[in-house]
């Protein structure tokens, strides 16, 4: 994917039993835990390209949350608090290649971030 691409949709769900069934009956998605995400399955649509997360609903998760593609998560994020936005979770990890983070803009929307490939 390419810098401003929406890469990766989290859902916030509180049983993740009953999510997964809900989603895979509603939209026919695939979802799976994949080796080294175990408790965070992931959904994939039919056309193979949208996907994303079904992550533990909790305390400032409580929305889905649209991930974008960036070249660089730090040059983002400065770019972003000079224009007046939020960091709500600085730069994390994901795997040895990949990072997230998340800013909130101007009117306080949750946006991730994403950098990096993921295996």
């Amino acid at each position: 994917m390419a810098h401003g691409d929406i890469t990766h949709i989290d859902i916030p769900v509180s049983d993740m039993a009953a999510a997964t069934a809900f989603y895979s009956r509603l939209f026919g998605w695939n979802i799976a835990e994949l080796p080294g995400f175990e408790g965070y399955p992931m959904w994939q649509a039919p056309n193979g390209i949208s996907g994303g997360g079904l992550a533990p609903r909790g305390e400032g998760f409580t929305q889905p949350r649209s991930y974008v593609e960036v070249d660089s998560i730090d040059e983002t994020i400065a770019l972003a608090k000079d224009a007046g936005a939020t960091v709500l979770m600085e730069k994390q990890p994901i795997t040895e290649t990949s990072a997230w983070a998340v800013i909130a803009d101007l009117d306080g929307n949750s946006i991730g971030l994403f950098e990096g490939t993921v295996g």
